[in-house]
């Protein structure tokens, strides 16, 4: 699937999803790893990763990566792979401090032909409303004639060492044919799953958001349900076994769920 092994690759964030694209594109591409967190590149250089993502071995394993924080490095790369963190603030409004800083930086050294993509989670209509202007205005390039840009949602599950990037299908979106094109066949070469284009930034925003609202929702209803069972004296396993053996019932169940994608994501769906 390698086209052109001398394509390079700088990723904007190195925290539990910038981290193992960078580790995964390094076995094909020249890649650069940037984080505006000095501290954080040290540790990478060490070998260190604090998220537990990526082992010792495979951080230092790789000749093809470059850690930095100094960004007057950025200049002259093939993609550029925005990761970085879409908190909400404490008005759960979406705070996207690190996603325009992180644009204003990238649009300073993007130069004709150069592809960003994002990752970072953001509301359907996002890329497109907030980060194009911005590239375009600092750069002073025109989308879809001087560079391109796409939107590939990341799927990252923090902690789960069965459902790791490369085995998770990856949506893949772009601002032109062109650009779909360029980004899919990127992405093709790392992720084994395969990718899932579709046709318009928009839906792939979309898509993302809804994974984790829809899960919100019925981790939500099944708490609730387990709740309400137990002050019956109903054990809600044998509740909940006994409505799956329908089959068109959706088998969910109570517990805890890890990561704050799912308490910050829905958000930015309802703040769109």
């Amino acid at each position: 699937m390698i086209e052109n092994s001398k394509k390079t690759i700088a990723v904007i964030g190195l925290g539990y999803v910038g981290l193992p694209l960078l580790i995964e594109f390094a076995k094909y591409y020249q890649v650069l790893g940037f984080d505006i967190n000095e501290e954080r590149i040290k540790s990478l250089r060490k070998g260190e990763d604090k998220t537990k993502e990526i082992s010792r071995e495979d951080v230092q394993r790789s000749s093809n990566i470059v850690f930095t924080s100094d960004k007057s490095l950025l200049g002259g790369f093939d993609f550029y792979i925005i990761t970085v963190p879409t908190p909400v603030s404490s008005a759960n409004q979406p705070d996207l401090t690190a996603l325009k800083s992180a644009t204003n930086t990238v649009a300073e050294y993007i130069s004709r032909g150069s592809t960003i993509i994002y990752e970072s989670t953001v509301y359907p209509g996002c890329t497109e409303e907030i980060c194009i202007p911005i590239l375009e205005k600092v750069s002073g390039l025109i989308i879809n004639k001087d560079f391109h840009v796409g939107y590939s949602p990341e799927r990252i599950v923090p902690g789960d060492k069965v459902h790791t990037l490369t085995k998770i299908k990856k949506i893949v979106s772009g601002s032109s044919e062109k650009a779909l094109g360029l980004i899919n066949n990127l992405y093709q070469n790392i992720i084994e799953a395969g990718t899932y284009p579709v046709s318009s930034i928009k839906v792939a925003e979309a898509a993302k958001v809804i994974e984790n609202t829809q899960r919100d929702l019925n981790i939500a209803l099944a708490n609730e349900l387990s709740l309400i069972f137990s002050r019956m004296n109903i054990d809600t396993s044998e509740v909940i076994e006994a409505a799956a053996s329908k089959w068109n019932f959706h088998l969910y169940r109570p517990g805890f769920v890890g990561g704050h994608c799912i308490g910050v994501d829905p958000y930015y769906l309802t703040h769109k």
